[in-house]
């Protein structure tokens, strides 16, 4: 089993999925390698529609995979301005590739410097087994 990655470019939030910031006021959200490999096999991403608003802690989308149905728990509340459509027939971009084209949605986000979001560091121990 390769070893996890934790990129310390992105914040990260206990329910599993990152945040990196664009530099345009715009910030990049998707699930961790933890989560990748927890949830096996990724089968369906049920993305939300362009515009759609949510709250930190909301999920912004369903991830069915070989295992179970998850949540994907917003790190960050904002609004979606952009899903990425290659998931809805590459699904798997979560599994091979969860911090590069594996990407859920570019979020413009309400507060970028909400404190509850995890560096790499707190969330490796968060996770560490």
């Amino acid at each position: 089993m390769a070893e996890l990655k934790y990129p310390a470019d992105r914040r990260y939030h206990a329910g599993h999925l990152w945040a990196k910031d664009n530099a345009d006021g715009t910030w990049l959200i998707g699930i961790t390698d933890f989560a990748q490999q927890q949830l096996g096999e990724v089968l369906f991403v049920d993305l939300p529609a362009e515009g759609a608003h949510f709250d930190q802690g909301v999920s912004c989308a369903d991830i069915e995979s070989s295992k179970a149905v998850s949540d994907a728990i917003l790190p960050l509340s904002g609004t979606v301005v952009e899903v990425n459509a290659a998931l809805e027939h590459t699904p798997g971009l979560l599994n091979r590739e969860p911090y590069d084209a594996g990407w859920l949605v570019r979020l413009k986000a309400d507060d970028a410097d909400d404190e509850r979001t995890l560096d790499a560091e707190a969330y490796k121990a968060l996770v560490a087994v």
